[in-house]
């Protein structure tokens, strides 16, 4: 007795332990999970920083740049040596005689140089600075429409995971309904009353419906991995997932709701980015039409023994002005691209805005075409039933073949998939609708 008491108790915490590795998941878990650890929105985000980095870098262009340098040159060149000794201020009258300047001696130089340059005028500056920006907002909205994406298809694939779990429990109900189907053919062949034939197709309808089954179990434990994967666990980890408890609500049809749609879309916001960036390219192209100013400076330290010595040191300062005159017509041809690109982004913001109103309304009209299969398959769902009640009376007293009732059954079978499908359809109808204005994250996550 007291060993089966520890067993007992054993399988009791065993049980308990299992249960609470089991996770368990509403969909709003899964969204905030796939929001969380889904790679293709961590590799945005990580884009995203990326792309923030590069105003940095154009921000940097407007500070001047410092450059620190030491060099040993070695030269038996006239020229070289000459200027060496001039640097080091080492030259003497003796070295301007001829056959010492055109046959020096070899000679050496360690050369330190501290140089400052300061843009004062660029043109180009400020449009590099401004297509940095852009390219760093389209990264934002690049990021964003991953989360909407990611988003949905966590909503599409929990909503399958529910579908198949629901048609696995209507296919299991079909073997039950298709086993009794059998066992009344029995019954009637052992009383006498029955044909043979009835006992075997009752037995193939079974077999039939037993397939369905297995269907059903693969589907779901496909639906299964993918959500696992969306939501960013391993495939193995185990989890139940929680039914929604009631239908996506939407708002009515109407010119704010479309409004708001051309404010919210990634899809818009993108192609406004790229307007305002091809503006910034025209400018960037007009911008080789100026000239650039900028000041320089440096200070250089010459020793003929050490590095970082002085033997002698000078200095050098101003201010240069440098103005492309031709160029090959290389300007021109860039101005003609950036105004053909500019042209482009405007069409492109005009096709974006026409496409979003068509989803929009495609959305709304899909939703009430799905309120309706639902009504309809909700209907023909009581009357399958309602005829295979009748038919298996009539069967039981001899009034009705097996035919007519299998093919009744095969017909509350596939209402009872149409429901499941037709529910899902309705409430995927809805998460539609918040996709299209672009609202998705923001609602479902309420």
């Amino acid at each position: 007795m007291y060993r089966i008491f520890i067993a007992g108790t054993f399988l009791l915490i065993s049980a308990a332990a299992a249960d609470a590795e089991t996770l368990k998941l509403n969909f709003k878990d899964a969204l905030n999970m796939a929001l969380e650890n889904n790679s293709q929105i961590k590799a945005a985000r990580f884009s995203s920083q990326a792309a923030a980095r590069g105003i940095q870098s154009a921000n940097s262009r407007y500070l001047p740049v410092v450059n620190f340098e030491e060099t040993l040159m070695a030269s038996n060149s006239p020229t070289n040596t000459f200027m060496m000794k001039l640097d080091e201020g080492r030259f003497t009258t003796n070295d301007f005689a001829i056959s010492t300047l055109n046959n020096p001696s070899a000679a050496h130089d360690f050369k330190t140089a501290l140089s400052v340059q300061q843009p004062l005028f660029v043109p180009s500056l400020s449009p590099l600075k401004e297509i940095a920006v852009k390219d760093a907002r389209k990264s934002e909205l690049e990021l964003e429409a991953a989360r909407q994406s990611i988003a949905f298809q966590v909503f599409y694939t929990y909503l399958e995971v529910q579908k198949a779990q629901a048609q696995l429990k209507a296919a299991e109900k079909a073997v039950d309904d298709a086993r009794e189907n059998l066992r009344l053919a029995k019954v009637r062949t052992s009383a006498g009353v029955g044909l043979r034939s009835d006992e075997l197709r009752s037995r193939t309808h079974l077999s039939s419906v037993e397939q369905q089954v297995l269907s059903a179990q693969n589907t779901l434990t496909l639906t299964r991995m993918k959500l696992a994967m969306l939501i960013g666990v391993s495939d193995d980890t185990p989890y139940e997932t929680t039914s929604f408890q009631e239908n996506v609500p939407v708002p009515e049809m109407s010119d704010q709701v479309l409004k708001d749609a051309l404010e919210n879309r990634v899809e818009m916001k993108r192609s406004q980015t790229d307007l305002q960036k091809s503006d910034a390219a025209l400018s960037l192209a007009r911008s080789d039409y100026f000239p650039t100013v900028g000041a320089f400076a440096s200070y250089q330290l010459n020793a003929k023994d050490a590095p970082f010595m002085s033997d002698n040191n000078s200095w050098a300062a101003g201010i240069s002005l440098k103005w492309n005159l031709f160029d090959g017509f290389r300007s021109g041809s860039e101005h003609a691209r950036a105004v053909s690109g500019q042209s482009a982004a405007r069409e492109m913001l005009e096709s974006t805005t026409k496409d979003i109103r068509y989803q929009l309304r495609e959305s709304y009209v899909r939703r009430h075409e799905m309120g309706k299969r639902l009504e309809v398959a909700t209907n023909a769902l009581q009357d399958a039933e309602e005829t295979v009640r009748l038919l298996s009376k009539r069967f039981e007293n001899s009034l009705a073949t097996m035919v007519e009732l299998l093919d009744a059954q095969t017909a509350l079978n596939q209402a009872r998939a149409n429901v499941v499908e037709a529910e899902a359809g309705y409430i995927l109808s809805g998460g539609q609708v918040y996709y299209m204005t672009g609202t998705f994250v923001k609602e479902m996550s309420k």
